[in-house]
């Protein structure tokens, strides 16, 4: 089964870093992102690990819970931390949920469902699919679902910028044009009609078509 947007999270109950946690419980009223690696001491998921915990500050700010996981058990994480901290300069600073006998990792539709074998056993190509990041909102359905090759390491700067949108437009009849960034013009929702937009932007808009009505963002 392959996630898509809109779909609730799977819920599970796993072991992390930093304790055992049912998924629901733990998200609360939170946003939050789950992001996967297939394998414990792999180069490119060592650099973007490191990044994450530096970064953390910023998904803090938004109020945005941060998960890892990984296809090996907890005590594995505990000792790529080390490394991670050794070389990146930062340890992960956010829960790691162990996947060991892949349950998570296939519920979310990261492994085939006949995927099995010791975790011990499988290599980072076994489990190169386990390269996700989901946002999920609140409500518990998911926001957003990127996938990246093992060769490609993720950006978490436009994971951060899509969060800064997902979290407007819940707030606001919205949407967000290419390359937006926080601060920036925004276009009125096409499920709002011109009177009511009217209502809500008495100073009107710009609109270079119709269909394309362009506003300050909203506050």
């Amino acid at each position: 089964m392959t996630l898509a947007i809109n779909d609730t999270a799977p819920d599970f109950e796993a072991d992390t870093t930093e304790g055992k946690i049912r998924f629901h419980e733990w998200l609360g009223d939170s946003w939050a992102v789950l992001f996967s690696h297939p394998k414990d001491f792999t180069p490119i998921c060592t650099t973007e690990l490191g990044y994450m915990a530096r970064i953390k500050p910023e998904f803090d700010k938004r109020g945005v819970k941060i998960i890892g996981i990984s296809v090996d058990p907890v005590d594995r994480h505990a000792k790529w931390a080390e490394d991670i901290k050794e070389t990146q300069g930062f340890a992960p600073n956010y829960p790691m949920i162990g996947d060991p006998d892949l349950r998570i990792a296939k519920a979310w539709g990261m492994l085939p469902a006949a995927a099995s074998g010791d975790a011990g056993q499988r290599t980072a190509a076994d489990n190169q699919t386990v390269r996700n990041v989901f946002v999920i909102g609140p409500d518990k359905k998911i926001k957003l679902v990127l996938v990246y090759p093992m060769t490609t390491g993720r950006n978490f700067d436009e994971v951060l910028r899509v969060i800064d949108s997902l979290q407007l437009t819940a707030k606001h009849k919205v949407a967000t044009p290419v390359n937006w960034k926080q601060g920036e013009d925004v276009v009125i929702a096409g499920s709002v009609s011109d009177e009511e937009a009217k209502k809500q932007y008495p100073n009107g808009w710009k609109a270079p078509r119709p269909y394309l009505r362009i506003v300050p963002q909203p506050r």
